[in-house]
């Protein structure tokens, strides 16, 4: 079972500190895993950490979060080496795809490198539902604001493009990042971008923005687009989504 047409949940969060465990999924993971439309079985969904370069640890505390969820989780790592035999062929398996926060600019090197961005095109069109957080959220735009390259906040320009927007996120909790997308959209750097709070995913069905959503209350998303020579602002509302029990 997967999506009925492409789908991209790209978020702010989905992952929360757990009462008995450091990390759990929350409702915007688990939000993404009811967009694949699996039933009758576990939902499969892969975890990307090549933005923290694979960490091993992270990986472990990602499984014991898919248990406790329900989730057969198989972990993509690329560092050292691929961890599957066949790259494409795994992905394509999954309901879901989850893609961790951390170095945007490594990761879409990392990933171009083994073809995993062809890879997950052929995934998402092929109704495999695409998500992540921070990085695993502005991958899937034209770009976006990262400290990929230092403390100083920059853009990045050259990410995979299967939606055509730009993107912001923890919009809310650092200063930094809705200055810097207002200037990047108002100088033409960055087309239109699509913005989360913390707590907030933007669900997309092909490359149209159909739902802000939100596991977090009095959160938002925004739009930002340009106007003449400066940006314009508009805030969407998002629908709360169901709690996770911890």
């Amino acid at each position: 079972m997967t999506a009925s047409e492409p789908t991209i949940v790209a978020t702010s969060g989905g992952l929360r500190v757990g009462e008995r465990t450091s990390v759990m999924f929350d409702a915007l993971a688990h939000h993404a895993v009811d967009l694949s439309g699996v039933h009758g079985r576990r939902p499969r969904v892969m975890y990307v950490g090549t933005a923290i370069g694979d960490a091993e640890h992270f990986t472990a505390r990602i499984t014991e979060a898919a248990r406790i969820a329900g989730f057969e989780l198989t972990p993509l790592h690329l560092f050292p080496m691929p961890n599957v035999e066949d790259i494409e062929e795994t992905v394509l398996a999954q309901d879901v795809v989850w893609v961790m926060g951390g170095s945007v600019a490594n990761l879409l090197a990392v990933w171009r490198v083994h073809r995993l961005d062809h890879i997950l095109r052929r995934a998402w069109q092929a109704g495999v539902v695409l998500s992540g957080v921070s990085a695993g959220s502005i991958c899937w735009f034209e770009g976006g604001t990262t400290d990929s390259f230092g403390p100083e906040l920059r853009p990045v320009t050259n990410a995979l493009g299967f939606l055509p927007y730009g993107n912001g996120v923890h919009y809310d909790v650092d200063e930094g990042r809705r200055p810097l997308i207002h200037r990047l959209v108002a100088d033409g750097t960055l087309p239109t971008a699509h913005c989360t709070d913390d707590g907030v995913g933007l669900v997309y069905r092909g490359t149209e923005l159909v739902e802000a959503v939100t596991e977090a209350p009095g959160k938002g998303a925004y739009l930002v687009r340009r106007e003449g020579d400066r940006a314009v602002e508009d805030r969407v509302e998002p629908r709360r989504l169901p709690s996770v029990p911890r």
